[in-house]
C-alpha cells in the first residue's frame, strides 16, 4: 500500500530516533530513510524539531492505545490497573526494545524544551491513568499511590533497558500489586499488618 511522504517521514524518524537518538541522527539521514527529498520534509514538518514533536506524539499516541486496549481487557478494576503493567512487560519482551522513548528523548533536551513538553503531556496522561485506575479500585489515596506506581513503570523500562533485565516488568507488576492492596486495605488491617511487619 502506498504511504504518504508523511507516513515515510515518520516512520523513518521513528526507526532512526528511537535506534540512535533524536539528535544523533541528522536530517539527511531521515531524508534518506524516507525516499523523499529536503524540501518535502521542511514542507510537511517545517523544522527537525517539529518532526521530533511529531515522533514523539506518534508514540505517546500508539502506547496509549496499547495500554488502553490491554487495560480495557480486564472488567475487575484491580486487575485493570495491574495490565498497565503487563502493557509494559509486552514493549520489553519486543526484540527491538530500547527503553521509554520519552526517557531517552529527554536525556538529550533541555527541560525548557518542546521535547520535554510532550514528554510532560504523556507522563501527565500515564500518572492520570494510575490515578483514574487507582480510584475504581478503592485506594485511599489515588494520586499519592499513582506516583509511587510511577516510579515502579519508570524503574521497570529503566532496568530493562540498562540491566537486561526480561523479568523487570513482572517484578514492578507483583510490587504494584503489594502497593494497591495496601492501600485498599481498611484503615485497621493496613495499621496492624504494619505493626506485624515491625514486630
Amino acid at each position: 500500500m502506498a504511504t504518504s511522504a508523511r507516513e515515510r517521514l515518520l516512520n523513518a524518524a521513528t526507526e532512526l530516533f528511537y535506534e540512535e537518538g533524536v539528535h544523533t541522527v541528522g536530517i539527511d539521514r531521515v531524508i534518506e530513510r524516507a525516499g523523499v527529498a529536503k524540501a518535502t520534509l521542511y514542507n510537511t514538518f517545517g523544522s527537525k524539531d517539529a518532526l521530533i514533536r511529531a515522533y514523539l506524539a506518534d508514540r505517546h499516541e500508539s502506547r496509549r492505545s496499547r495500554i488502553t486496549a490491554k487495560v480495557e481487557q480486564q472488567t475487575d478494576p484491580r486487575l485493570r490497573l495491574l495490565a498497565v503493567f503487563d502493557a509494559l512487560g509486552d514493549s520489553i519482551a519486543a526484540p527491538n526494545y530500547r527503553g521509554c522513548a520519552f526517557v531517552n528523548a529527554s536525556a538529550e533536551a533541555s527541560r525548557d524544551s518542546s521535547i520535554q513538553q510532550v514528554s510532560t503531556e504523556y507522563r501527565g496522561w500515564v500518572r492520570g491513568l494510575f490515578a483514574d485506575l487507582a480510584r475504581a479500585a478503592g485506594a485511599a489515596d489515588a494520586e499519592l499511590l499513582a506516583r509511587r506506581l510511577m516510579l515502579l513503570y519508570d524503574g521497570a523500562s529503566i532496568a530493562a533497558r540498562m540491566d537486561g533485565d526480561p523479568d523487570a516488568a513482572g517484578l514492578a507488576r507483583s510490587t504494584a500489586a503489594d502497593l494497591l492492596d495496601a492501600a485498599t486495605a481498611p484503615t485497621g488491617a493496613a495499621t496492624g499488618a504494619a505493626t506485624a511487619k515491625r514486630v
